[in-house]
């Protein structure tokens, strides 16, 4: 792929997840470490396994973290150091400012119901995840020079878990912690009226922390709209599907509403994207003002490439003469 000038450029990154940036060499590390198996004992075995080369849909995308996540889950000096890294990858691809999001609960193994990837219960707490990340990106951040904040992720499965996001939210505000997410598998019907995450995400607006919501990746654009009038959303994870609704994206196009975009490579939920003329697979086009208007950011040493390229489409920035606005 012939990447454009204009990408030479200092980059902000806006969406990109921190279990889908880790690099397999970590991994490796902190299974041999912890005695915990895994499906291969080479970098490159492990690339090619949980990788993608082909289209997946996102819960078969979703099912790739069940593979590594219980090397790194549990351990406070793998999730410092996933967390530094990532600053150090983000530095050498030329990243300036760079938002980061994780579900604390899906690293924590005490104080969460049900333990995630069938740890032993321990004594790391989603509160305590959030300080051991905050640590490794705030001193990646001074190694490395990258302007680095973090969004912690609700999970549509486990709606118990969010109002614990929104206070952590809130705790930590001063410590990296900028918005709150809803992240996970979309396909789950209703799941944004799921009390917990309604709740949450009020208390999110009453306490005045930015709100993002994945939305319309692989769900349809109904799923989009529940995320702007139920839960308050100011930015829109992926947001594809909302061009199956002209009146919603116009709506969204006035409102100037941020989609938070992955470039060509990404290969998730893939049937709303469009084929180029050599048969590859497309970029899911969303019409900005006078056309097609999008940007993409390189993250080539994403061990997941999902979410690894972040941009503002609805025609409030053009990518090719304006700076992106950091909020």
């Amino acid at each position: 792929m012939t990447q454009r000038p204009t990408f030479d450029k200092p980059k902000v990154e806006l969406h990109v997840h921190l279990d889908g940036a880790i690099k397999p060499e970590t991994i490796l590390y902190y299974g041999r470490k912890r005695g915990i198996a895994l499906p291969a004992n080479t970098a490159e075995e492990l690339q090619n396994i949980i990788g993608m080369d082909k289209p997946l849909s996102l819960p078969e995308f979703l099912s790739k973290f069940d593979y590594y996540m219980p090397a790194i889950a549990g351990s406070r000096e793998a999730i410092k150091r996933i967390a530094y890294e990532f600053v150090e990858m983000k530095a050498k691809e030329g990243v300036v400012y760079v938002e980061v999001r994780y579900s604390p609960h899906l690293l924590a193994n005490s104080k969460v119901e049900p333990i995630p990837w069938n740890q032993a219960e321990g004594d790391l707490t989603p509160d305590e995840v959030v300080d051991i990340v905050g640590q490794g990106l705030k001193e990646g951040e001074q190694d490395f020079g990258v302007k680095v904040r973090s969004i912690l992720c609700c999970m549509r499965h486990q709606p118990n878990w969010s109002l614990e996001v929104v206070e952590l939210c809130k705790k930590y505000q001063h410590h990296t912690v900028v918005a709150i997410d809803l992240a996970g598998d979309e396909t789950i019907k209703g799941s944004s009226y799921f009390p917990g995450h309604v709740e949450a995400y009020e208390e999110a607006v009453r306490s005045g922390i930015h709100r993002t919501v994945h939305a319309g990746e692989s769900s349809p654009a109904e799923v989009v709209r529940e995320a702007v009038d139920t839960l308050k959303t100011e930015r829109l994870g992926h947001g594809y599907h909302t061009l199956e609704d002209e009146a919603l994206y116009n709506r969204l196009r006035q409102e100037n509403m941020h989609f938070e975009v992955r470039g060509p490579s990404g290969f998730v939920g893939l049937s709303h994207t469009e084929t180029s003329k050599n048969g590859d697979p497309g970029h899911p086009r969303v019409q900005g003002q006078g056309g097609t208007a999008w940007g993409c950011l390189p993250a080539t040493n994403l061990l997941l490439q999902v979410c690894p390229w972040s941009s503002y489409l609805t025609g409030a920035w053009n990518p090719n003469t304006e700076h992106a606005v950091i909020r």
